[in-house]
Formats: C-alpha cells, sequence, structure tokens
C-alpha cells in the first residue's frame, strides 16, 4: 500500500474539470486555493469520444484531450512543489501518446515527474470478433484498479483513457486506503463521492435549479472530496470560492444521468438507494451509508459510428397565420428539392405571441433538419433550395443562416462485453506492464423492488403553481435516453410528490414523452424520483434528434409546468 497523503484516515480529492472545454485555468485555481492530495479532470463523454475520434482519422498522434497538455504545461511545477498526484482520463483514445507528450513538456520545464497511464479500453481492433460491429471507436469502461496501482508504483500523474468518471477518484482512493477488491461497500462510496463531483461545478451550484438561493454564483469554486478509510466522504470546496456546497447541491448532481437504483460499474455496484446526505457546516455535506454489491459480469462499452451527413434551415415565420406559412414552406421546399433525403423531419416552434410589441415576439421558428449517407443530398442541393425560396413563398420570408453544407453525425449505441475479454492494463513509471484482471465476483444487475411509498397527503385545499416552486431538478443524456431527476426538501412535499409525480402524470406534463417508454425510480432517502425516457434522444448527442441534443433543459421544462399544489406546501 502506498500512502498519498500525511494523514492515513482521510485523502482529499479535488476536481478541475468536467468536460472538454471546461475552465482553462481551473487546475491553477485547484491547485493554488488550499490543500490537496489528488486532482482530477474528467475530459470524456460520449460526444467527445466522437471528436477524439475525428482528432485521430486526422493524425494517429491524436486522440487525447489537448487542454490537459496545456493544463499540465502551466500547472506541473505547482503540483510536484504541493505533492498533488494529477489523476485525468484526458488520454482518450491515445493514453500512450499522451504520457509521451507529457514527458516532452515535463523535460522542457526541466522536471522530472513519474508518468503512468491505463490502457486496454480501445476494443476497436477486436470491435468485430466482440459483435460490436465496425464503430468509428470502441471503448470499455475501465475500472479503479489501473489508477491504483498506476499510483501504488508512485506515479505523479495517471492518464487514462475510457475509464468510468468516477473511477478518477475510487482509484486514488483504493490505492491510499489498501482496499481490496470485495471492500464493496468502501468503494461504492468512493464511487458516488466521484459521482459528485466528475462534473466539477455542477456540485458546486452550476445549473441549480434554486440557484437563486445562492449568493454568490459569479464564479463557482470546483469540488473537493475528503474520503474516509470506511467509504464515507465530506464533499466540499476551497474557502473563498464562490458557489455553495449544499444537500441539495449534491443531491442534484447524485440525480444527474443515473439509470436506476443500481448503479452499476466494473468494480462495484452502487445503491443510489441506500445514500444518506447530512450538511456537516457551511459547503460541507457528509455522504454516508452506501452500500455496494458486486459488479455485473459484462462491461459496458462506448460504441460511435458515423450515421452520414446532417443539414439544417430555419425560417422565420412572423405575424399572422404562422400555420399556414409553415405549410406553405413544407409544401414547396419538398417539392422543389431535386432528390429527397434519407431523413427530413420539420419542428415548429410556436414562440410568438398576438398583438406583440416588437417582431421577434411576433415571429415563431420553422426548423427542418435533413439526414443521409450522401453529403450531397444534404448539401448545397437542400439549403439552396431553401434559399431559392425567397421571393416566392410566404410574405416576410426570412432565413437564419445562409446556405452551407452539410456536417458529419455520429450516433452513440452502448455496448456490453464479458468483463474477462477486457485488456485493462497499467503502464507504470518504468514502463513494467500490469495486467489488471477481471472481477473475481460478478452479481447480475436485477431491478431493485420499490420501496414503499410515504402515507399520501390529504391536502384541505390546493394551488395552481409550477412544480418548480417546491421540487427541484436536474436532467442529462444516457446515448438516446434522458433521465430526469425530481426530488423535494421536507417529509411532507416528499408524501405528496411521491403520490402526485407518477410516470402517466409525467407524460401529461411533458407531452414530447408521451409515445415513449418512461421508467420510475424511487429514492427516499434522497427524497427523490428519477425518469428515464427511453428514445427521447434518438440515437445521441451528436444525431441532434431535439433542439436541446442532451436534454440538460428537461429538468427545467418540468419544473414550469402548472400542477394543482397543496396550500400547505407552499
Amino acid at each position: 500500500m502506498t500512502s498519498l497523503a500525511a494523514d492515513p484516515e482521510l485523502l482529499r480529492i479535488g476536481n478541475c474539470s468536467g468536460f472538454y472545454g471546461d475552465r482553462a485555468v481551473a487546475m491553477r485555481e485547484m491547485l493554488d486555493g488550499g490543500g490537496l492530495d489528488v486532482l482530477t479532470g474528467d475530459y470524456l463523454a460520449e460526444l467527445t469520444m466522437l471528436i477524439l475520434g475525428r482528432d485521430r482519422m486526422k493524425d494517429p498522434e491524436l486522440g487525447y484531450a489537448k487542454t490537459f497538455l496545456r493544463q499540465v504545461e502551466d500547472c506541473l511545477g505547482r503540483a510536484m512543489d504541493r505533492k498533488v498526484k494529477l489523476v485525468a482520463n484526458a488520454g482518450g483514445l491515445n493514453p500512450a501518446g499522451l504520457a509521451e507528450k507529457l514527458r516532452v513538456v515535463a523535460a522542457k520545464l526541466g522536471l522530472q515527474p513519474k508518468i503512468a497511464y491505463v490502457t486496454g479500453d480501445d476494443l476497436l481492433d477486436r470491435a468485430a470478433e466482440l459483435g460490436l460491429g465496425a464503430p468509428l471507436t470502441a471503448n470499455a469502461y475501465l475500472g479503479a484498479w489501473g489508477i491504483a496501482e498506476c499510483l501504488q508504483a508512485g506515479a505523479d500523474i495517471v492518464v487514462t483513457g475510457r475509464v468510468t468518471d468516477a473511477a478518477l477518484v475510487a482509484g486514488p482512493a483504493a490505492a491510499h486506503f489498501g482496499w481490496a477488491a470485495d471492500d464493496y461497500d468502501a468503494l461504492a462510496g468512493a464511487v458516488v463521492a466521484g459521482h459528485v463531483i466528475e462534473c466539477g461545478t455542477q456540485a458546486t451550484g452550476g445549473n441549480f435549479a434554486f440557484f437563486t438561493e445562492i449568493a454568490d454564483l459569479g464564479r463557482p469554486g470546483f469540488p473537493i472530496a475528503e474520503l474516509r478509510r470506511d467509504g464515507s466522504s465530506v464533499i466540499t470546496k476551497h474557502a473563498g470560492t464562490g458557489g455553495a456546497v449544499t444537500v441539495d447541491t449534491v443531491a442534484a448532481q447524485l440525480v444527474y444521468e443515473i439509470q436506476g437504483a443500481r448503479y452499476a460499474g466494473p468494480d462495484v455496484t452502487t445503491r443510489l438507494d441506500s445514500i444518506r446526505l447530512t450538511q456537516d457546516g457551511p459547503d460541507r455535506v457528509r455522504i454516508d451509508e452506501v452500500r455496494g454489491e458486486a459488479p455485473p459480469p459484462t462491461t459496458k462499452v462506448s460504441l460511435n459510428t458515423l450515421g452520414g451527413f446532417r443539414n439544417e434551415m430555419t425560417f422565420v415565420l412572423t405575424g399572422l397565420d404562422i400555420e399556414a406559412k409553415a405549410e406553405l414552406t413544407r409544401r414547396q421546399l419538398e417539392s422543389w428539392l431535386p432528390t429527397r433525403p434519407a431523413e427530413l423531419e420539420w419542428s415548429l416552434a410556436r414562440l410568438d405571441r398576438p398583438d406583440a410589441d416588437t417582431e421577434e415576439r411576433a415571429s415563431a421558428l420553422l426548423r427542418c433538419v435533413v439526414r443521409d449517407p450522401d453529403p450531397n443530398k444534404v448539401g448545397r442541393a437542400f439549403s439552396a433550395v431553401a434559399v431559392e425560396l425567397a421571393l416566392a413563398s410566404y410574405p416576410g420570408f426570412t432565413l437564419t443562416s445562409p446556405p452551407g453544407n452539410g456536417a458529419p453525425y455520429g450516433v452513440f449505441t452502448p455496448g456490453y462485453v464479458p468483463a474477462e475479454a477486457v485488456r485493462h492494463t497499467a503502464v507504470l513509471p518504468d514502463g513494467a506492464i500490469v495486467r489488471i484482471g477481471a472481477p473475481a465476483a460478478t452479481r447480475d444487475l436485477l431491478e431493485v423492488a420499490d420501496p414503499a411509498l410515504p402515507e399520501p397527503l390529504t391536502p384541505s385545499d390546493t394551488e395552481t403553481r409550477p412544480l418548480g416552486t417546491i421540487a427541484l431538478a436536474r436532467s442529462g443524456d444516457k446515448g438516446g435516453n434522458a433521465n430526469v431527476g425530481v426530488w423535494v426538501r421536507t417529509e411532507e412535499q416528499w408524501r405528496w410528490l411521491a403520490h402526485t409525480l407518477t410516470v402517466d402524470a409525467l407524460r401529461t406534463l411533458l407531452p414530447e414523452t408521451a409515445e415513449l417508454t418512461v421508467t420510475r425510480t424511487v429514492l427516499p432517502n434522497l427524497r427523490a424520483l428519477n425518469f428515464v425516457v427511453h428514445g427521447l434522444l434518438g440515437k445521441g448527442v451528436a444525431y441532434q434528434a431535439r433542439f436541446d441534443p442532451q436534454a440538460k433543459g428537461l429538468g427545467e421544462w418540468l419544473r414550469s409546468r402548472h400542477v394543482e399544489i397543496p396550500t400547505e406546501l407552499l
């Protein structure tokens, strides 16, 4: 066992990136802001893997998050002076290449950090034999143990490919505390802490439903997880930074991009229904009571393929007869096209209002999206026809953009392979190679039966108000599915919400979900309900099935819908 901190019972892990493109100076801010033992960065998402895949097609030496390299060049001396380990998944599709670039940067700075990397997630060369088809990228979600091996070997910097976001925290914790592979409760606690801090400032007030309650949201500080040997943690941030850490800001991140009560990973299945949150002082939230189970026998794989080419044109319809103008435009464009693309979709956003006092408020937007394997069918052959309508169509004809060529789009799908098929490998600072074996024990991932609901509230009177008057929400994407977590603050509110916001009620409040499969999970400890809307996002974020392709605003739309709320809860 290698100690990563002076205190054998405590490990302080910060985060400085929640996505590829996050605040560039965050690494410096976190290193200068206070004491840390490990600083992590999450740079990968489903869309990022597609972006990196296209980078690699242009240059085989690329495929990693270039911003991380620039951050390390700026901050490596600081990190080494403060004895802070850097752990990031910025290696993307080329962790070995990033490790080599880091060595070049370190040499230029006159520094000699020990650099290690984790690989084995890339299954592209074996995709066909593993039944994964012929994707552009195929990356298994690796767990914590490769990172732990690198740190135990004394690495100062560990870069990985596609590991689970929470592995960036669970790996250092396992290395520091010497956990065994079957310390499921402790590992699950670290997974929860990792899930909370992986998206950076979303845990400190960013994207928070009741954001007006936060006194200083100008520049939220990045989060820190203080982990204990039993897997419990406290989520906090550096003193003097903006934002806030409260039970609700932490709960907001806990219900983000989850599926059900069992949160599966390659090392442990975490029971999200076991989590307890407690305010532990200003900007400090304790997480404990987390329970874990053996991981499933299969490992999830992120698959990205090039789906074809896409283009869109948006027409501005102003004033009267909006529906008739939209119908004329549809009929004209479709009949004028020389060849109809494989997919042609229309959507009309009625943003207009009667007797509007500005032209913009009198206007609606008619959007036409086309997709096809042939770029010519969705290029100027489509967009130029939209422009040709200008003097021959509805009165007040206006477009929001000039004609343009189509652009390639990607399709994300999840795949699954036996855990033993993944060649999880740690490449240590001295070049030694350590193979990480598959879990010795596994457990099939079964659904958790919904717990008993609380006694329903029987109000004497109600008022029609937005759901968000008392309920908070956070939403996001998982491939083509969207999730929205909804929670409340008091037991009385929970007694009402648990019985009121059913699947049928959600479909009524969000008509776009009416024909889709919706599943609901009850999380009483968080006073939360999680809904997964299957297929709402088509074939994933790059497919852009909706104007909000990652469902980031879905929860806020739900909160804006009017319901009958008991007067006593207002």
